[in-house]
């Protein structure tokens, strides 16, 4: 049997020992004993690290498909017209779609083809009614215009006061509500 300590070379001699290590201090697969320090001047291995570095680069995001009402209604016409079994399978696995947009489509298309076929917006719907919108629009526009209008009646009593102090007189209003 061969031991660490009997090594033989293929001729039937004992193995010559490494160089710098004395006999039986290294194992055939070149790892030492538990215990045993490295001799002098020889690296201590390290951890191994993976042969391969994983690929930095960052793949892109999927979108969202989106189908146009015409692609939408060219399907369905195709769909409608497939009569051997097998042939609406082919046209999905040929365009890349799934039965249930197909299904989703001919419910969308019962409901009316300009309403339904239409990409929806997504996302939360707006709650408020737009008449309350347009209503606080002109609320908003009222209350400037009141403002405005305050003013320039500071304005005129100003005038007016002016006008008293000074002695002047003033013209009555005439009826396009200008002074003369």
């Amino acid at each position: 049997m061969n031991t660490n300590k009997n090594r033989m070379n293929g001729t039937g001699t004992k193995a010559p020992p490494k160089p710098g290590r004395p006999d039986g201090d290294h194992l055939e697969n070149g790892n030492r004993p538990v215990g045993v320090p490295p001799p002098a001047g020889e690296p201590v291995p390290g951890p191994k690290r993976p042969a391969e570095v994983p690929d930095p680069e960052v793949e892109a995001k999927a979108t969202r498909r989106r189908f146009t009402a015409e692609f939408k209604l060219r399907i369905l016409r195709e769909a409608d017209t497939c009569s051997m079994p097998g042939d609406i399978g082919a046209l999905l696995r040929r365009e890349g779609l799934y039965s249930s947009l197909l299904t989703s489509w001919r419910r969308e298309r019962e409901r009316g083809e300009l309403e339904g076929l239409t990409p929806k917006k997504r996302g939360a719907k707006p709650t408020r009614d737009p008449r309350d919108v347009e209503n606080e629009r002109l609320k908003r526009e009222n209350a400037k215009l009141e403002e405005r209008l305050r003013i320039a009646e500071l304005i005129c009593a100003a005038q007016k006061n002016v006008a008293q102090i000074l002695g002047i007189t003033l013209g009555e209003p005439q009826d396009d509500g200008r002074s003369s």
